[in-house]
């Protein structure tokens, strides 16, 4: 039971003002009269009767009362919002002079994890038993990312002067023009060689790996959408291109530990830094990665 008190009237103006002027959904303002109706409450519990005595140490505890009943950060920053916004409506309209929130900063989220197969789902789908040229190629492009941690961007660019070491090593040209040299697994090697013999049927005069049906490199989209193709018709939920770099990076963590090898693997530029002091001669790499890699071992 909401006690009545002097903020109730405006809550519900406001509400209506959101819903109406503002044209918010239903159930975004009903998470917004919530959160006000619990603001209310805490008020309520404190004694407070007016607005001149709401400062933002009254918020602070607030928010304080919140995390004590576990509510998450994503849910603090949600309540911080509706009352930011409900003490803008009351400013605009001369009901307070500032906002006590004014000040007040939502939580940080902690970060989003990436999209991750689990190993299941990855051999789910590298099971897929091509029916045509195009699905070999398919196959090859899938097999090259998830063994090597690619980028889309990286795998549509691979050339054929690219491969070293008998085909054993790739050289990638990643992000800010920086080459890497990454290991590529047994599988991938045999998919490629696959696709290779096919791809001598095509008319073409590229250096490119993987070409369409006309002879031309590949687009990132093409892959997009093969991708999701292949994914459904393997009985998975829709898989974009980056969810294999993603598994790739979290299966040799889970199975080797080893973050400085990943970190080499995947060519991250927020990490060059840490190679300065962390280069990997190419036999420790090979022998974390032949260790660690799901589709690498013997």
């Amino acid at each position: 039971m909401h006690s009545s008190t002097f903020i109730l009237k405006d809550i519900k103006e406001y509400i209506a003002y959101v819903s109406e002027v503002k044209n918010l959904s239903e159930n975004t303002s009903k998470s917004y009269s919530r959160d006000l109706l619990k603001l209310n409450n805490y008020l309520v519990n404190l004694n407070i009767l007016n607005y001149s005595d709401i400062n933002s140490d009254i918020c602070s505890s607030w928010i304080g009362d919140l995390y004590k009943k576990n509510n998450n950060a994503k849910s603090i920053q949600r309540h911080i919002s509706s009352a930011k916004g409900f003490f803008r409506f009351l400013k605009k309209n001369n009901i307070v002079k500032s906002s006590p929130f004014e000040l007040i900063t939502p939580p940080k989220s902690p970060n989003i994890l990436p999209e991750v197969l689990s190993p299941e789902d990855v051999e789910q789908l590298l099971n897929f038993k091509p029916t045509s040229f195009i699905d070999i190629r398919d196959l090859a492009i899938v097999e090259v990312m998830y063994s090597s941690g690619l980028r889309v961007s990286e795998t549509i660019n691979i050339n054929l002067s690219d491969f070293e070491e008998e085909m054993t090593f790739l050289r990638v040209l990643g992000k800010g023009s920086k080459t890497r040299l990454v290991p590529i697994g047994r599988y991938a090697i045999s998919a490629i060689k696959n696709w290779l013999k096919e791809r001598e049927k095509i008319m073409h005069e590229s250096d490119a790996l993987f070409l369409n049906s006309k002879g031309k490199r590949l687009s990132v989209r093409s892959v997009q959408l093969r991708l999701k193709k292949m994914a459904l018709k393997q009985g998975l939920p829709p898989i974009h291109p980056h969810m294999l770099r993603h598994s790739f990076a979290t299966h040799m963590l889970e199975s080797s530990g080893d973050l400085r090898t990943i970190q080499e693997l995947l060519g991250h530029s927020s990490l060059s830094t840490t190679q300065i002091y962390t280069r990997l001669d190419y036999q420790h790499l090979v022998k974390i990665y032949d260790q660690s890699h799901p589709r690498a071992k013997k």
